[in-house]
């Protein structure tokens, strides 16, 4: 079995070699624009593009779809960035992806607003003071996919206020007959 150079310096099978397609511009505007509609019912401003961020969440995804694992970077890699991951067997799209995270929302406790493991990509989605966005994606051999989302300035600080002054309850809307 032929082997190659993983990217952190130990030999893949060939077997888990990938077929590495990094996010399309039209891939992360679309998580963009599914990221701004959902900030907007939480009355967070609109977060934009970065293609910095951008090519480091690519490359990132890139190294998870290399090794088919999936686990956060360390932290001293992504500086000042907050971090959602996603995995699937199959080629999801901005809006799967975008939707998986919010969907989080269900489980948030807004009367007692703070940090859960079962709703940090939904808090990271629409914390209030994040201004940019760099979304990456890479496909692996089999067709699974592997999408990598950096926040900045990051959400999720859990010191005292935060949570309350960032995630806030969806706007409702009231009629008026």
């Amino acid at each position: 079995m032929m082997t190659l150079l993983g990217p952190f310096g130990f030999f893949v099978p060939r077997r888990w070699t990938v077929s590495i397609t990094s996010a399309s511009k039209q891939f992360a505007e679309e998580v963009l624009q599914c990221h701004n509609e959902y900030r907007k019912k939480h009355q967070s401003p609109p977060l934009k593009l970065s293609s910095k961020l951008s090519g480091e969440a690519a490359r990132y995804a890139e190294s998870l779809a290399s090794t088919r694992i999936l686990k956060h970077s360390v932290e001293s890699s992504r500086g000042s960035c907050g971090e959602n991951l996603a995995w699937a067997s199959y080629d999801q799209s901005g809006k799967d992806v975008a939707d998986r995270w919010y969907d989080e929302v269900k489980q948030y406790n807004f009367n007692r607003p703070g940090f859960s493991s079962g709703t940090g990509h939904f808090t990271a989605m629409v914390w209030k003071s994040t201004k940019k966005l760099g979304v990456g994606k890479a496909t692996a051999s089999d067709g699974s996919s592997f999408v990598v989302a950096r926040y900045f300035p990051a959400g999720n600080i859990t010191n005292q206020g935060h949570f309350e002054n960032n995630v806030l309850p969806p706007k409702t809307t009231t009629s008026t007959s």
